[in-house]
């Protein structure tokens, strides 16, 4: 399992991020892309800037970028190569559609940058809110310790364990109970808590996503004062104050015993699955099918020839340790879930796959 920050300074982090965000509610009408050149040593640079009448322009990340042209139908690879070789280009283009047919957007703002591109009914459950709720929950919890948490700009993550709650797939092969609790404040997926499953053996993590429950970032129009900021409302704090008990007992819910038995079960049921066909093609195959790129599969594939279990389990396994070695903390985590659809494929698609 990949390592992230220490608990510290994830909560350290996530106490800075309350204190400087914005969110502005506007009409697209109110929004302008303009670019700012910059000469260095290489002979410039240009940077998109995002501004809302009256207010400084603010800098744009991937993901507010990536909202922007889906909303306004301009096609990824057209988007972003203006962006590499025309960012004029890209500004006229994104005007036009902004002004064409107005609309309300909320952006959301951290440290100077637009974050997010979202609309006006995008219900705000921020990290901050969620780890109040359930950083005390934790600590109650007799023998819980958070393994791994990590806060990137699409998603807060919480993994934690509780080794009181543990079985053995194999001999010799043990494995803990935990949860995956996680958040996205730029429209990236739901609030989640998912089953977590740790194997002491390899430290690798499988989380069971299936298994999971989510609450989704919609609900009624925001509303904002005169200058765009958008502040909570007396009806909005009551429903976040409904939606945190809730959060609460999902919790509690989804540590019980019964659902880590369901998953021990699969991946007991995983170790008698073994693979018959060319063990290359297998894995080469399983990468196409659950989107694999060609580093990662060649990744897996070393990880599965080393760990020599040539079953099911052990190709799942091979999928979460190589989740350990990806850079980007999202992806090592989508990675955790893949291996448990993986695991639990039906087992038509095992067949075609081992037939390779």
């Amino acid at each position: 399992m990949k390592t992230g920050k220490t608990l510290q300074e994830l909560a350290i982090e996530i106490e800075r991020q309350n204190e400087v965000k914005k969110d502005y509610i506007a009409s697209t009408a109110d929004m302008e892309m303009t670019v700012t050149r910059y000469e260095d040593k290489d002979g410039g640079h240009a940077v998109p800037l995002l501004g809302l009448t009256g207010m400084n322009p603010f800098t744009l990340n991937g993901i507010a970028h990536d909202q922007i042209g889906t909303k306004l139908g301009i096609p990824s690879k057209y988007y972003d190569r203006m962006l590499d070789e025309t960012p004029e280009l890209l500004a006229d283009n994104v005007n036009t559609w902004l002004h064409k047919q107005p609309s309300k957007r909320m952006v959301r703002t951290l440290d100077g940058t637009a974050r997010a591109f979202l609309s006006d009914k995008y219900r705000r459950i921020d990290n901050h809110e969620i780890a109040t709720a359930v950083l005390p929950m934790i600590a109650e919890m007799k023998g819980a310790t958070v393994e791994s948490c990590e806060i990137t700009e699409r998603r807060m993550y919480l993994k934690v364990l509780n080794p009181r709650v543990q079985s053995e797939i194999v001999t010799g092969d043990v494995v803990q109970s935990g949860i995956l609790i996680s958040n996205s404040e730029t429209g990236h997926g739901s609030v989640s808590v998912m089953p977590l499953v740790y194997r002491l053996v390899c430290k690798n993590g499988m989380i069971a996503a299936d298994h999971g429950q989510r609450k989704f970032h919609s609900g009624r129009t925001n509303e904002t004062d005169d200058s765009y900021e958008v502040f909570r409302t007396e009806t909005i704090q009551a429903d976040d104050k409904a939606f945190i008990m809730k959060l609460q007992d999902i919790v509690r819910a989804t540590a019980n015993t019964i659902q880590f038995e369901r998953i021990v079960t699969a991946m007991k049921t995983g170790t008698a699955a073994k693979i018959t066909g060319n063990v290359p093609e297998v894995v080469e195959l399983a990468s196409k099918s659950y989107g694999f790129l060609e580093k990662e599969s060649q990744g897996i594939l070393d990880h599965l020839i080393k760990g020599g279990d040539l079953t099911l389990y052990g190709l799942a396994n091979a999928v979460t340790r190589h989740a350990q070695d990806v850079e980007s903390y999202d992806r090592s985590t989508e990675l955790e879930m893949t291996a448990y659809s993986m695991l639990t494929m039906p087992r038509h698609e095992w067949t075609m796959l081992n037939a390779a």
